[in-house]
């Protein structure tokens, strides 16, 4: 990123400060169905309530916000660790709810775990299983074949159905759960993952007070080309036949090196992630999305919900809409995104800069930069 960029970036946080004001623990249990059936739980000796461990903070100057968590019961403890970290870095100080999603009913455990790890309200949801399944029109014989030609080739989660429904399940039916229909922002949390940064300000007033709907990028990577060997093509298709869709002043640039023919893997890494649900939900996304699970790559290839977000992000957006977040230090598995000075020494940072991905041989960082300023 160029230090114009930057000084532009810092310039537009300087403004936001720690605010406060009141707020309540409350757990609910929601199934992800048509009609939302919920379970207020206040005062029940069976569930240990955060706020039973010490005094409620005070928190204020709130976006219509969420914390999101696609997890499973066996994955509590890397839950835990994610949870901590995002607390401490940040939601202690900011207080927004957690939504935790799963495909089964979470156990109690899980439940009185996660509770005891924050002072925000959590709710816990099941996934509508026609939103997690493979569908019955995807020809299984077919799918198998893809799925072991993958694993052939050595291709992570290759062979993994449950993978595939997760990427669908992100890509098109997360912010329709009924327990996300009060909230327009969400950011995504996922299991292992680490934080290293003090986030003094907060991303979702960042966003919403400068017009930006696909905020929030860490990590920007290319993806693994055998997983997605038709979906430019569909991409392309779709061009073609919804063009009014496509903003004047997008991001293609960063999809593609040669104006649209090819793709060049460029994506940002969803596993973090914070944007405007009303994208998600809008017409042109919509459509998109029914187009591309009408193909079936989801699951005869295994298309991934990062570049599906982010080829949408990139042509339907004006490219201002989107924001790399150079001062979240962030690490998911053994990729990580440092920042750099200033705003490492302004974030009181504990990442190494120098395992930083930014300028690796994989970051499509230099890409965005360029798409942005027309400097690598």
């Amino acid at each position: 990123m160029s230090f114009s960029v930057l000084q532009d970036d810092l310039r537009a946080l300087a403004s936001y400060h720690l605010y406060s004001s009141s707020s309540a623990n409350v757990t609910s249990n929601v199934t992800g169905s048509d009609t939302i059936a919920s379970n207020i739980v206040e005062n029940d000796d069976s569930i240990t309530l955060a706020s039973d461990l010490s005094p409620e903070p005070q928190f204020s100057r709130k976006a219509n916000a969420t914390l999101v968590f696609l997890a499973r019961n066996s994955d509590l403890q890397g839950v835990l660790k994610s949870m901590e970290s995002v607390e401490t870095h940040f939601n202690q100080r900011f207080g927004y709810p957690w939504i935790f999603l799963n495909e089964d009913e979470f156990t109690n455990e899980f439940k009185e775990s996660v509770q005891s790890k924050t002072n925000a309200s959590v709710q816990f949801g099941v996934i509508p299983p026609r939103h997690w399944y493979q569908p019955d029109w995807i020809d299984e014989a077919k799918a198998e074949q893809a799925r072991n030609a993958l694993k052939a080739a050595g291709v992570i989660y290759a062979d993994s159905i449950s993978y595939r429904n997760m990427c669908r399940f992100n890509s098109g039916f997360f912010f329709h759960h009924p327990l996300l229909q009060q909230y327009r922002y969400y950011w995504r949390i996922e299991p292992d993952v680490d934080y290293f940064c003090q986030l003094q300000y907060d991303p979702f007033d960042y966003l919403k007070d400068n017009n930006k709907t696909y905020v929030g990028f860490t990590i920007a990577l290319e993806e693994l080309g055998q997983t997605v060997t038709t979906l430019w093509q569909a991409v392309k298709e779709f061009m073609e036949q919804y063009p009014e869709y496509i903003h004047p002043n997008n991001a293609l640039s960063f999809l593609s090196d040669n104006g649209g023919e090819t793709f060049n893997l460029c994506h940002f890494w969803s596993n973090f992630e914070i944007a405007d649900m009303d994208f998600w939900r809008g017409e042109a996304y919509t459509t998109f999305f029914e187009f591309l699970d009408s193909k079936g790559g989801f699951y005869y290839e295994r298309w991934g919900d990062a570049p599906i977000h982010s080829i949408a992000a990139a042509l339907f957006l004006d490219k201002a809409q989107l924001h790399f977040f150079n001062d979240i230090g962030y690490q998911h598995s053994n990729i990580m995104h440092c920042p750099q000075q200033p705003a490492f020494l302004t974030g009181s940072c504990t990442c190494n800069r120098v395992l930083s991905i930014d300028y690796r041989r994989y970051s499509c960082l230099p890409r965005y930069n360029k798409m942005l300023n027309g400097k690598w």
